[in-house]
């Protein structure tokens, strides 16, 4: 290498000869270092690539991506919101709000605004009716599909396909009505010839009794509904089970409020009427006057020309009460009782409870068909196999003929009363109706939205907060259990309620304490107590535990308990009232006024009124209260004191000022 950075450089030897070179000799070749580095910077690839003839320049990812976006928007249509898709969605009985708007291909926030707008308050999985979505997707500009609804009535008439037909009359079944202690329970006492009465609980019968007699060798199924007012919804579905309904009244205490809710019931029903004037042994009792009473109801006796048999009777002294049962008989003859005997069961609860030894139990009326035991069965939530079929008077028997009622073992769970009890072909049946009316009830509890304007809200809101006291019920019937929590939640008002936080039939339990206990509430036991453990947990942690028998002492002492959480009313209480005669400035106590006490009397601790002129100028409370030179509490009527307000100081003479006191007073339900 030279100075001037020039380099020699040899030209290579032939391979072939070995030489130097061919004919001629070669220029030496000289590389300027500077140059070619900076002819080397500038060398990309784009760059070589145009240099060679043989390679096609490559377009960018980016740019391959734009234009196979181009050529996609030449063959898609220019869809704009006034050209949306018009869906046909399919609308159930009951859908979820985020199903719907997955149909629709809509947004669920704009389903649950469109909603709102409706005055339907929903939020995503929360379930509308069918009606509501239909609007919804009509508003949406979308065409609804209405699904039929599955019927499970039809599915278990399918099953329950018999090929023979033993078609024959079953018992009439007879529910006994009226207002309370009118006799309903007597009357039944005197026709089974046993005594009920003495084992009610105050004289009231808390439980649906059912009984069946023999009169003139036909046999009679008798319902005993309760008579108090809290017992109307068990005595609502006695009527849906009856063919007749005997009304009991009393003749010395006439036409009742729950004799009213009795006939209303029987009516609903369509359920035709025999009256019994019950209590025509004591002295001085005109049943005409249950007559013209009964008039005012729209029930016309035969004697005044109407349609319903009557029979005056003394179910003490057991006077008229075959021509009582005639007339039962006579009633039912314009009826059709025909049913197939040897058909699957039908049969309706009456009654259930769980009992020691025996399980979830239910006394039930056949309707339909015979019942045997080792029969499938479907229950409403509940399924299971007849273990037993125990009758009235708890004797065993293999089998019970439509209107005969009977205790059936068996149920896997405590089934409600009023439930249809369906016998299956066999087991898996019997599990597959009863997961799909579970299945169905579930569909109905979430579906419960309540339909509420904004404006309603915000009243509530406005309203305060409900104080609410917990309550826990535990019966050992389901009707009275039933019975209970209506009568509970009807207790209060806009200020205090009760809240019904669990309900179930058995005895009290730990979980109940605990959650009586984490919720602040009471846990009140109807006819059951509490197992040793439940009451250990509440004597540790305090928990109130109460225990009745009878359902008119449970809802008093409730309605006492919940006055307890209402705010107690003040109420202003006039003592006394002072003439200001004259004034007096002072540096300490400002203006104080020379006073008289025109009547009643005056009080450092009272509150004010300076009334001038008829007008009220100013209310406060008493500065100082002095008689001469003395600080006193109190002056009397026509004695003379001195008086100063606090933080007032504006009084002329003829002033009158007013003391009063404010008392807490409490509140009752």
């Amino acid at each position: 290498m030279t100075k001037d950075n020039k380099t020699t450089t040899t030209p290579p030897k032939s391979p072939a000869t070995g030489t130097t070179g061919g004919a001629a000799p070669r220029k030496k070749l000289t590389l300027n270092t500077t140059a070619f580095q900076k002819k080397l910077s500038s060398l990309s690839v784009n760059n070589i690539l145009e240099d060679e003839p043989d390679y096609e320049k490559m377009p960018s990812l980016a740019k391959t991506k734009r234009n196979r976006e181009k050529q996609n928007k030449k063959f898609k249509p220019n869809l704009t919101s006034s050209q949306k898709i018009v869906r046909e969605v399919d609308i159930p009985v009951k859908i979820s709000v985020q199903e719907l708007a997955s149909r629709m291909s809509e947004k669920t926030g704009d389903v649950v605004k469109a909603l709102m707008k409706s005055g339907v308050m929903a939020t995503a999985n929360q379930y509308i009716d069918g009606d509501t979505a239909e609007l919804i997707v009509t508003e949406f500009g979308h065409t609804p599909k209405r699904e039929e609804a599955i019927s499970l009535k039809d599915e278990i008439a399918n099953h329950q396909k018999t090929s023979s037909s033993d078609i024959k009359a079953r018992p009439p079944i007879v529910t006994v009505m009226g207002h309370v202690d009118h006799g309903k329970t007597s009357l039944l006492d005197a026709l089974r010839n046993t005594n009920v009465t003495a084992r009610e609980s105050g004289g009231i019968t808390q439980h649906i009794g059912a009984y069946q007699i023999q009169h003139n060798k036909n046999p009679i199924t008798f319902l005993d509904t309760p008579g108090h007012a809290a017992f109307s919804n068990i005595r609502s579905r006695g009527a849906n089970l009856t063919d007749v309904v005997v009304l009991v009244v009393a003749a010395n205490d006439s036409v009742k409020p729950q004799t009213i809710e009795a006939i209303s019931h029987a009516k609903a029903a369509g359920v035709p009427i025999v009256l019994a004037i019950n209590k025509m042994d004591l002295p001085d009792v005109d049943p005409n006057i249950v007559r013209n009473d009964l008039l005012s109801h729209e029930v016309v006796v035969e004697s005044y020309s109407g349609d319903v048999l009557e029979t005056e009777i003394s179910a003490v002294k057991k006077t008229n009460l075959d021509k009582l049962l005639d007339n039962i008989l006579l009633q039912i003859e314009i009826l059709d009782l025909n049913v197939e005997h040897n058909k699957l069961a039908e049969a309706i609860v009456v009654e259930s409870k769980i009992e020691t030894g025996k399980g979830s139990v239910a006394t039930v009326i056949i309707k339909n068909g015979t019942l045997k035991e080792g029969d499938h069965f479907t229950c409403g939530s509940a399924f299971g196999r007849v273990r037993a079929l125990l009758d009235e008077q708890g004797k065993r028997v293999k089998s019970a003929p439509p209107g005969m009622p009977v205790e059936v073992l068996g149920f896997d769970s405590v089934p409600q009363a009023g439930d249809v009890m369906y016998v299956m072909p066999n087991e898996e049946t019997a599990k597959d109706i009863t997961e799909k009316v579970k299945e169905q009830k579930k569909l109905e509890n979430t579906a419960s939205v309540t339909k509420s304007s904004l404006e309603e809200m915000m009243a509530n809101v406005s309203k305060g907060e409900v104080k609410k006291l917990p309550i826990i019920v535990k019966a050992d019937v389901q009707g009275s259990l039933e019975a209970i929590v209506a009568s509970l939640e009807k207790v209060g008002n806009d200020e205090v309620k009760i809240n019904v936080i669990h309900n179930a039939i058995g005895a009290i339990n730990e979980s109940d304490v605990s959650l009586a206990n984490s919720a602040q509430g009471v846990v009140i036991g109807f006819n059951i107590r509490a197992i040793p453990q439940a009451r250990t947990i509440a004597k540790r942690d305090k928990v109130d535990i109460r225990y009745y028998s009878i359902i008119y002492e449970l809802i008093d002492d409730m309605k006492k308990m919940l006055s307890g959480l209402l705010t107690p009313d003040t109420k202003e209480e006039i003592i006394g009232h002072a003439e200001v005669r004259d004034t007096f400035s002072s540096s300490k106590f400002g203006t104080i006024a020379g006073c008289f006490v025109t009547n009643g009397y005056v009080s450092n601790s009272a509150k004010i009124r300076l009334v001038r002129e008829g007008k009220i100028i100013h209310e406060g409370e008493v500065g100082t209260l002095k008689r001469f030179k003395d600080d006193v509490k109190e002056v009397r009527e026509n004695y003379e004191c001195g008086i100063s307000f606090k933080d007032y100081s504006d009084i002329l003479i003829k002033d009158e000022i007013e003391f009063y006191i404010t008392k807490e007073v409490q509140k009752e339900l």
